[in-house]
């Protein structure tokens, strides 16, 4: 590349387009480490946070929702949405954008218009199983669009996987074992059952597991609990609940540890996690979010399909559940090892490389066509 590469990333809101943008980001400049990266988000998002910690600048634009009833906000929409649509043409033209990445959210709209209106060169990513409307709009215009899920429904769509940043992609569970019983101050020889609900918990699975931590130790088995932010599980007397053979965190900042040191895992079927247990080959019961479009339980069909995974209704994940199912499965050492190896076999660790070398090369491609012509 005769000169340094200049992306425009769009994506926010939520940590599961961030986390996919931010890996694609830092594979570009493993590839082009003068790649100029700049990140387009709205007030408000995690991006605020991430992104500036992951060391990229961040442009914002107004939010500029499409109203999903008739009201005030339907009449004030087409100004919204036109600032928006400047405010994305501002900073693509001030950056010297040569392509434009989205990945889902409010602000790739304007993004992704503001890309075809300059010609520029857009690709999108989509992390979940249903794409959202950004994304939709994004890939009639698409030069690449990468999937982590087959058949979402996207034209032209080729399924790379979920891009993970280097220390997840790169999990060595074996290695990580010895260093993740410790970080857990797991000193039995018992099974490990570890349970999640996300960075911010899901209160269906902490009750019921704290109804079940009598059987769980009587069956020998080690349950590390991560419960979330403000999720702390209380005993009658209002200080932390408390049992033999039972760890409970609010929150921890090394996921690999907690698939490193899970015989079995009980989570929420988010794309991320999913994908991560498959790179992990972390057996696990998935316990889709009963909220939304259904998309947590879509994402986690090919876990399921492939053996990897059992999934249960958020209702039915239940104190007997538990007692009847998990148990049993995390007493069975033969069936959990073939859960891992079910899982392992889905694992793409290389998508966020998929997408930064497609990037590339289109850029050089035209800086190449620019140049003879």
């Amino acid at each position: 590349m005769s000169e340094a590469l200049r992306l425009v990333i769009a994506g926010g809101g939520t940590a599961g387009h961030i986390s996919p943008m931010l890996a694609i980001a830092d594979a570009v400049k493993a590839e082009h480490p003068e790649a100029q990266i700049t990140a387009l988000g709205s007030p408000g998002g995690l991006e605020t946070k991430l992104v500036p910690e992951a060391g990229y600048p961040l442009e914002l634009s107004p939010k500029a929702p499409m109203p999903r009833s008739i009201n005030a906000d339907l009449l004030k929409f087409p100004f919204r949405f036109i600032k928006a649509l400047n405010n994305a043409k501002k900073v693509l033209r001030a950056t010297g954008a040569q392509a434009v990445l989205g990945v889902g959210g409010y602000v790739c709209t304007p993004a992704y218009l503001a890309a075809k209106q300059l010609k520029l060169p857009i690709f999108v990513h989509e992390a979940n199983s249903v794409a959202g409307m950004a994304n939709k709009l994004g890939a009639k215009n698409a030069v690449f669009v990468g999937t982590t899920f087959a058949n979402t429904g996207l034209p032209g769509e080729v399924q790379v996987g979920m891009p993970m940043r280097s220390n997840v992609a790169t999990m060595d569970m074996a290695a990580l074992r010895d260093q993740a019983r410790e970080y857990f101050g797991i000193t039995a020889d018992k099974p490990v059952l570890l349970v999640t609900g996300g960075s911010s918990g899901a209160q269906s699975i902490n009750n019921a597991i704290a109804q079940s931590l009598e059987e769980l130790n009587q069956a020998g088995i080690q349950t590390v609990h991560i419960t979330g932010r403000g999720k702390q599980m209380l005993d009658d007397s209002g200080e932390l609940l408390a049992h033999e053979g039972y760890t409970q965190l609010e929150y921890v900042d090394r996921m690999d540890f907690a698939y490193a040191v899970a015989d079995l895992m009980i989570c929420r079927s988010g794309a991320g996690t999913v994908c991560e247990l498959a790179v992990a080959g972390t057996a696990s019961v998935l316990v889709p979010l009963p909220i939304g479009n259904g998309e947590q339980k879509l994402n986690a069909r090919e876990l399921v399909a492939a053996g990897g995974a059992v999934v249960v209704s958020d209702a039915e994940f239940t104190h007997s559940y538990i007692t009847e199912n998990v148990i049993n499965l995390l007493t069975d050492q033969h069936k959990l090892e073939q859960m891992n190896e079910a899982a392992a076999s889905l694992g793409q660790r290389d998508a966020a490389q998929i997408m930064a070398r497609r990037i590339i090369e289109e850029v050089s491609t035209r800086q190449r066509a620019g140049q003879e012509g």
